[in-house]
Order: structure tokens, then C-alpha cells, then sequence
């Protein structure tokens, strides 16, 4: 059966060109293209961040003491803003399919509802993650290293890091051994009053906050990577927002309608998608590990 097939086609459509062997769009394909070699890079940025983690000797940040930006409750809940990000991302995931499925039916008004609910989800987590670079580059008051190759992490009412032994509350906190973040145990970590005045005067550095160069998270790669990969992410998503709103004005404007189809619609929504998934891995490895 599967011969005499073949055989009812002519050559002129098997091998004559013009149209695609997979049934796909030249744009669907650079699409596909396109995003098979930026998969490549993310993954390679991934592996690169694996190696440096694994290769030191340092001790590594513990992701819940770090991402503890919680607007208006700072420190109360580790981790919980960051999964709203990735749980409002994902919903947008959600909705562009609902967009695409619009689109085949040629329904504009849903194309529209959903994809206007995409770019608002796409734009609340890039906002999302400027203020976790924020908090981030910021910091929670840093830390102090003494003469005697102690850690003491600062702490005030006002994290005043012009000036932190003045301002109120002022006190410090021993760090644990081998610890970037976490605090000694026992009845001796707290050092106040003008023990506290007495190792400020004394403090070999105060490393505070986090650039490319130092942090008080831990190694300076640990920064370096944070940065550029999720920066390098963000971009992605930011430059998503900015082809959905394209595609929706034109969507406004019955472009597509015109045309018989919403294939820029589907392409997207590949791109879309594609974003959502690689945070996934971005989340994983920065976040959760």
C-alpha cells in the first residue's frame, strides 16, 4: 500500500522544492532554529555555573537565606516571592496556549484576552526580579573579618551602611565556621553594647551587599553567575514582553485577521515558551540547590 502511494506522486512533488518536507513554515522553522541554539547557550552558561559550585573550596550560599525579599516582610519568608514569580510565569505559559487555540479558530477577541493576560504576566516578573536585584545587590548588612579570622555579620534597625556601628540596634552576629550566611550557635553569637563598637574598629573588611568584584553571599563567582545568568534570562523575557505587545497591537488592529491566520501568533508563543522553560532551570540551579 505504502508503494503504490509513493508511486501515485510525481517526481515534481517529491523532489521539485517549493514547499517544506515537515509541513512547517519557513518562520516556524527559524523559530525552532533559533531557539535550539539559544538552548545551547543557557546550557552551557548551567554547566559552567555547576563546575565553578563544585570546584571550590569555599562554602557555597544556601538559596533560602539569600532570596529572602518578601515585599514589606523582609526575612519572614525565604523563597516564597521568587515562587510567585516562577508560578505567575508559568500561568503565562497557560495563557498563551489558551491565545494560540484562539488564534486557529480565528476568535480575535480571545486572542486578545489572552494575550493580553501573557504581557501582564511576562511584565510583573520582569519587575519581580529587578526588585530581587535589588534586594540582592543591596544586601542584608553584610559582614565584618577580624584580626583573628572571625566572621561577625552586622545588624541595625536602619542597615545604615554609611555608618552601621551608629546607627540604632546596632549588634553582631558570629557567623558559623565554614558558613557564609548562617549564624553560630550557643549563648555567645550575639556581640553587643562596646564589645560590638570594640570589632568594628577593629575589622579587617566589611564586605556588604553584592557586586561583581566581592559579596556577602560567598565566593565572588557565586555573584558573577547570578548576575549574567539571570540578567541573561531577564533580558529574554523583557524582549518577550516587548514581541507580545507588538503581536497584540497588531492583533488590535485585525492584521492577522486580515491575513486568514495568526501563525505570528504561534511563533510567539514558541518563544514564549521557551523562556518559561529555561527558568525552570535557571530556578532550580540558583534558587533550590
Amino acid at each position: 500500500m505504502a508503494g503504490e502511494a509513493t508511486k501515485a506522486l510525481s517526481n515534481d512533488v517529491l523532489w521539485g522544492g517549493g514547499r517544506s518536507p515537515f509541513s512547517i513554515s519557513y518562520g516556524k522553522m527559524m523559530m525552532w532554529f533559533f531557539l535550539v541554539s539559544d538552548a545551547l547557550t543557557f546550557s552551557g552558561l548551567l554547566v559552567s555555573y555547576g563546575f565553578a559550585r563544585h570546584s571550590t573550596t569555599e562554602a557555597w550560599p544556601i538559596g533560602e537565606e539569600v532570596f529572602r525579599a518578601l515585599p514589606f516582610l523582609h526575612g519572614s519568608y525565604p523563597l516564597v516571592y521568587v515562587a510567585l514569580m516562577t508560578a505567575i510565569l508559568i500561568f503565562s505559559s497557560v495563557t498563551m496556549v489558551l491565545s494560540v487555540e484562539a488564534g486557529h479558530r480565528m476568535d480575535k477577541k480571545g486572542v486578545i484576552k489572552w494575550l493580553f493576560l501573557t504581557v501582564i504576566g511576562g511584565a510583573f516578573f520582569v519587575g519581580s526580579q529587578a526588585w530581587e536585584w535589588s534586594h540582592f545587590i543591596h544586601g542584608g548588612g553584610g559582614y565584618i573579618t577580624t584580626p583573628d579570622g572571625g566572621k561577625y555579620w552586622v545588624h541595625n534597625d536602619t542597615h545604615d551602611t554609611h555608618d552601621p556601628a551608629n546607627a540604632p540596634g546596632f549588634h553582631l552576629v558570629k557567623a558559623r565556621p565554614g558558613h557564609y550566611l548562617l549564624p553560630a550557635e550557643g549563648e555567645h553569637a550575639h556581640v553587643e553594647g562596646a564589645q560590638a563598637k570594640a570589632l568594628w574598629a577593629s575589622r579587617v573588611a566589611y564586605i556588604d551587599g553584592a557586586n561583581m568584584t566581592r559579596n556577602e553571599y560567598g565566593p565572588p563567582q557565586y555573584a558573577n553567575f547570578f548576575f549574567f545568568i539571570t540578567g541573561f534570562h531577564g533580558f529574554h523575557v523583557f524582549s518577550g514582553v516587548v514581541i507580545n505587545l507588538i503581536v497584540l497591537l497588531m492583533v488590535i488592529r485585525g492584521v492577522f485577521h486580515r491575513r486568514g491566520h495568526y501563525e505570528m501568533v504561534e511563533k510567539a508563543g514558541l518563544y514564549w515558551h521557551f523562556v518559561d522553560l529555561v527558568w525552570v532551570f535557571v530556578f532550580t540551579f540558583f534558587y533550590l540547590l
